[in-house]
């Protein structure tokens, strides 16, 4: 074990049957450490880092993360192979689970960098990048991409790719069941204009039962995770679980037949503390921690006091864990609507 990967592995091996999607500005450390709190069991995933910041920037800036947030996978935006090769090996250096490869991103910034969902156009582009990839590691290099592109959105198209890929050595599949529209829509109009096509992704599994499919996009409820669980590996969400975390304090017992972690909103986040505290010694501004919480009361009595209090204090100069504490004091910890069980 080098330097870098000295963490002690407390957490679960990795599964990839529930996931959190990577989320620019979203799935941040703070973030991710909170999800911690609340599922053991979730896989999590890093925002996308370009295969440029990782090699020429600030390296262990992109790439910190704590012990606490495994199982972690690290997911890239690149299509130079040798890149890719070189920054998987950093993956598995910095003590990461899983290497991901981003070929889902719509948004004009990386395709005019050759990163993202316009590569699901270079099928064999992509196949060279995995393969430089699992040449300079051991851990699973996995593919998130779409269903297709404006142009290539056939199911050929689809197939195509998938057996290009696969033949490079990938056998994990992450799929947004949207195409991906890279003119004429904006990154947040393609998570919802672009039809769903959860029957492609289906089909795709029954077509290739020897790929692990997981399914993106859409999903809202524990419930519609089991129904899809019937016939894929795994599930991931994105926007869900960011904007009504406590959904995820429900994903270990439901998904996986394991005792939650916590047993109230108020634990979690008082099990923050400690972490938060540290980072604020560490100089973070508490705004930029607390900006994660917000979603934690969604719907409760109280809530909408708590994003307020957060709101108008955590950004002032010298906010500390008080501020956190009487923002918790807002919102009645004993409420029956607050021990609900996350659907």
């Amino acid at each position: 074990m080098n330097q870098h990967n000295t963490w002690d592995r407390l957490q679960p091996t990795l599964n990839r049957r529930f996931s959190v999607a990577p989320m620019m500005d979203c799935t941040m450390q703070p973030y991710r450490y909170f999800a911690r709190q609340l599922s053991r069991r979730t896989l999590l995933y890093t925002e996308m880092v370009t295969t440029g910041a990782l090699i020429h920037g600030d390296t262990p800036r992109f790439l910190r993360h704590s012990a606490a947030e495994h199982p972690l996978a690290l997911q890239l935006g690149g299509s130079d192979a040798d890149e890719l090769g070189r920054c998987a090996a950093l993956a598995e250096e910095y003590g990461f689970d899983e290497v991901n490869l981003n070929v889902g991103c719509p948004s004009d910034r990386v395709q005019n960098n050759r990163i993202g969902a316009c590569l699901m156009g270079e099928p064999e582009t992509v196949a060279r990048g995995v393969a430089a990839m699992q040449a300079r590691t051991e851990l699973p290099v996995t593919v998130k991409s779409r269903i297709g592109i404006d142009g290539r959105e056939s199911w050929e198209d689809l197939c195509h790719f998938i057996e290009t890929v696969a033949a490079a050595g990938c056998r994990t599949f992450i799929i947004h069941a949207r195409i991906a529209i890279l003119e004429g829509l904006s990154p947040k109009q393609n998570r919802n204009v672009p039809p769903l096509q959860y029957g492609w992704v289906h089909a795709l599994k029954e077509r290739y039962p020897e790929l692990e499919i997981i399914l993106n996009g859409g999903i809202k409820t524990l419930a519609e995770c089991q129904s899809h669980l019937e016939t894929l590996d795994g599930v991931m969400l994105g926007r869900e679980p960011y904007q009504n975390p406590w959904l995820l304090s429900g994903v270990d017992p439901v998904l996986f037949g394991e005792e939650t972690p916590v047993t109230s909103r108020h634990e979690a986040l008082r099990r923050m503390l400690p972490w938060i505290e540290s980072e604020l010694e560490r100089g973070v501004f508490l705004s930029h921690i607390t900006r994660h919480l917000m979603g934690l009361f969604h719907g409760c009595p109280g809530g909408r006091r708590f994003r307020r209090h957060l709101t108008e204090n955590a950004t002032r100069p010298g906010a500390d864990l008080r501020v956190l504490e009487d923002a918790m004091a807002q919102v009645p910890e004993d409420h029956p609507a607050l021990l609900e069980e996350p659907a």
